[in-house]
C-alpha cells in the first residue's frame, strides 16, 4: 500500500500538468469556435463583427505557442505533440493567407485553413481527454 501511494504522489504533478494542458486546449478550441461564429455574423448580419473576429485571433493565438511548449515538457504521446505543433503552423498560414497579397489569390485558402485548424484543435482536445480517462490509464497499467 505504501508503494502505491508513493507512485500516486510522484504522478500527481504530471497529472495536474496534463489536466492544465487539457483545460488550455479546450479554451483554445472554444476561441476557435467563437471566431468561426463571429465570421458568420460579420458576413451575414453585421460587418462590424469583423473587428471582433480579428481581435479574437490576436487574443488567443499565443495559446498555440504555450500549448506547444507545454506538450514537450509534459509526458504526452508523439501524436498529441505533433497535433499541437500543427496549431501554430496553421495559425501562421492563416495570417499569411490574408496578409500576403499574391497573384495566386491565396486568400481563398483562408477558410479551409481555418477549418483544418478547428479539426486539429478538436483532435488535440479529444486525444488528451482519452489519455486522461481512467479506462486508458487502467489499460496502460495492465
Amino acid at each position: 500500500m505504501t508503494i502505491n501511494s508513493e507512485i500516486d504522489r510522484d504522478r500527481a504533478p504530471i497529472r495536474s500538468m496534463q489536466i492544465g494542458f487539457y483545460a488550455t486546449s479546450v479554451i483554445f478550441n472554444l476561441c476557435l469556435i467563437a471566431q468561426l461564429l463571429t465570421v458568420g455574423v460579420a458576413y451575414f448580419v453585421n460587418p462590424a463583427w469583423w473587428d471582433i473576429h480579428v481581435w479574437l485571433v490576436r487574443a488567443y493565438s499565443g495559446l498555440s505557442l504555450l500549448l506547444l511548449g507545454w506538450s514537450f515538457i509534459t509526458p504526452f504521446s508523439p501524436q498529441i505533440r505533433r497535433l499541437t505543433a500543427t496549431l501554430p503552423v496553421l495559425l501562421g498560414l492563416q495570417f499569411c493567407s490574408i496578409h500576403l497579397k499574391s497573384p495566386l489569390h491565396l486568400e481563398v485558402l483562408h477558410p479551409l485553413i481555418g477549418f483544418a485548424l478547428l479539426y486539429v484543435s478538436s483532435s488535440v482536445v479529444h486525444r488528451v481527454w482519452r489519455s486522461l480517462s481512467p479506462t486508458h490509464q487502467q489499460n496502460e497499467q495492465v
